[in-house]
C-alpha cells in the first residue's frame, strides 16, 4: 500500500511573466521557488521532444500553485466552458470575497460577482490572464 498527498497543481502557461504577476499582484500569492528543467529524461518524461521549462512555484497554503511554460510551446487550448468534461480551476479560499472583488483591476475578466449557494459559501469565477478559471471562495 501506498500513500497519495497533495504537492502541486501545475498549469502550463504561454507568458510565464505575465501570469505570475497575476497571480502574485491580484491574489497576493506568494512565489515559493523558480527552477528550470531539460534533458533526455525530462523530455521523455512529459513526452515532448527537446522539452525545456521554466517553472514557478506559488504558495497557496496547504499546496503549490505550479506555472510551467514550456519551449517549445504548444498553443492548442481546450474549452474554457465550466460544465465542459476535463475543464479545469483553481479554488482559491479568500478571508472577505467581497473585498477581494472589490479590488480586483478592471482589466480582470470576471464570470460573475460574488455568490452565496445553498451550502451558505460564498464563490465567484474569475479567468486569469490566459482565461484560466480561478475560483473565489469564502467559507
Amino acid at each position: 500500500m501506498y500513500d497519495c498527498t497533495r504537492h502541486h497543481i501545475g498549469i502550463t502557461v504561454d507568458a510565464l511573466e505575465v501570469m505570475v504577476d497575476f497571480y502574485t499582484e491580484t491574489l497576493n500569492i506568494d512565489v515559493l521557488t523558480r527552477f528550470s528543467v531539460d534533458g533526455e529524461e525530462f523530455a521523455t518524461a512529459v513526452d515532448v521532444p527537446d522539452a525545456h521549462a521554466e517553472f514557478v512555484h506559488l504558495d497557496i497554503g496547504n499546496g503549490r500553485l505550479e506555472l510551467v511554460s514550456y519551449t517549445p510551446s504548444e498553443t492548442q487550448q481546450t474549452s474554457t466552458e465550466l460544465n465542459a468534461s476535463g475543464t479545469t480551476h483553481i479554488g482559491v479560499t479568500v478571508s472577505d470575497i467581497d473585498e477581494m472583488y472589490a479590488s480586483l483591476p478592471g482589466n480582470v475578466k470576471t464570470v460573475s460577482p460574488p455568490q452565496t449557494t445553498d451550502t451558505g459559501t460564498r464563490v465567484c469565477f474569475l479567468r486569469d490572464p490566459e482565461s484560466n478559471l480561478v475560483e473565489l471562495l469564502s467559507i
